[in-house]
């Protein structure tokens, strides 16, 4: 039996799991379908692996996967021998900025001056569109204000690193991602605070010089950290550059499960609702970015960056704040619902747009 026959087999498996456990759910069973509906994902998550155009959505499923743990089992991750697991929160964030600052060099920030035009629209439209999404979701929703209050902060967050790796699957410009992702998120001590203030503020309490405290120690330092470390030694440690993405992506679904579980009540009073607000978010981002280089005139490449860096957020430094705030189990729930959401969004996006044919000029290959 060869690879690709395997992969299909696992995916059988999956799909029977799922038909169980949808069985069992319209019978009123919900109760015992826990365990079918994670080795439904985690089977899918592996089928995956074996098909090109699939093997871009294992770590969600995965992810989906853990969720559905959390939500079934919220016992197993909300303490450990009295020790409350939200504790760590913190220092994963910390240590997934270090990996991305050794993914960073000061080279990325060269790009202002190469392209300051798509640089300043980029970070302005990210920093103008979602927080005003976030904002008029948030009233329009009609959720508790802590709950509201997250779907703001996940507007104002920066972009995270995975849009990146969107952009270089999409064929946008990924010198001109890599540029913006660096300088919103250089921004995002002064502007996320205050944007939180000014839009968040009607829904709860916002200390600005606390937030814009929490942010340096959990960006500024350990990405700067990460990029002096990459300067300096990363060259004499070329294992991290394996080991770093793998610790980031087990630190994200960690964030993930933890505030899952902390947040479960509220999550299945309003999880329907909380899933069709942040996805309306997540692809009115991708859109109005992408408008906003075409109103500047900007070529399809950078078009597309557009749409990807403002539809994309950081969602685990949004967890985090959540978190410092002490209000893990409600303004982090929409964080931690908009991370799954936009990495799916953002690879369909990617597959159709890798399949769009630029023009000639525009498809010439670029450095990274």
């Amino acid at each position: 039996m060869n690879n690709i026959n395997i992969y299909k087999v696992i995916a059988g498996l999956a799909i029977l799991c799922l038909l169980i456990a949808l069985g069992l759910i319209t019978t009123g069973g919900i109760a015992n379908a826990g365990l079918l509906l994670i080795a439904s994902f985690l089977l899918f998550a592996v089928a995956c692996r074996g098909f090109t155009l699939l093997k871009g959505f294992s770590y969600t499923l995965v992810i989906f996967a853990a969720v559905t743990m959390a939500l079934y089992y919220p016992q197993y991750f909300i303490s450990v021998n009295g020790v409350k697991l939200s504790i760590l929160i913190t220092p994963l964030i910390q240590l997934i900025m270090f990996g991305m600052g050794t993914s960073m060099s000061v080279k990325d920030f060269a790009g202002v001056l190469k392209m300051p035009k798509g640089v300043f629209i980029g970070v302005f439209s990210h920093f103008l569109i979602m927080p005003s999404l976030g904002f008029t979701l948030a009233k329009l929703s009609g959720f508790p204000p802590e709950i509201a209050a997250g779907v703001i902060l996940i507007g104002c967050s920066p972009n995270g690193m995975a849009s990146n790796v969107i952009s270089y699957l999409a064929k946008a410009n990924l010198a001109l991602s890599i540029t913006i992702t660096a300088v919103s998120t250089m921004l995002a001590p002064f502007f996320t605070p205050l944007l939180m203030k000014l839009l968040g503020g009607a829904f709860i309490k916002i200390d600005v010089l606390n937030m814009m405290w929490d942010i340096f120690k959990m960006v500024i330092i350990p990405i700067g950290a990460g990029i002096l470390f990459n300067k300096y030694l990363l060259k004499k440690a070329k294992w991290l550059e394996v080991v770093m993405p793998i610790v980031s992506m087990v630190g994200i679904a960690l964030i993930i499960v933890v505030i899952t579980a902390a947040g479960r009540t509220s999550l299945l009073n309003i999880g329907f609702m909380l899933v069709l607000v942040v996805l309306t978010h997540n692809l009115l981002g991708y859109t109005l970015g992408y408008w906003s280089g075409r109103l500047f005139k900007m070529d399809e490449r950078d078009c597309r960056t557009m749409a990807i860096e403002v539809g994309m957020q950081n969602g685990g430094l949004a967890s985090g704040l959540a978190k410092e705030m002490g209000k893990m189990a409600t303004v982090g729930l929409a964080p931690a619902v908009f991370g799954p959401l936009m990495n799916i969004t953002g690879s369909l996006l990617a597959t159709y747009w890798h399949r769009k044919p630029l023009t000639k000029q525009e498809d010439e290959p670029q450095p990274a």
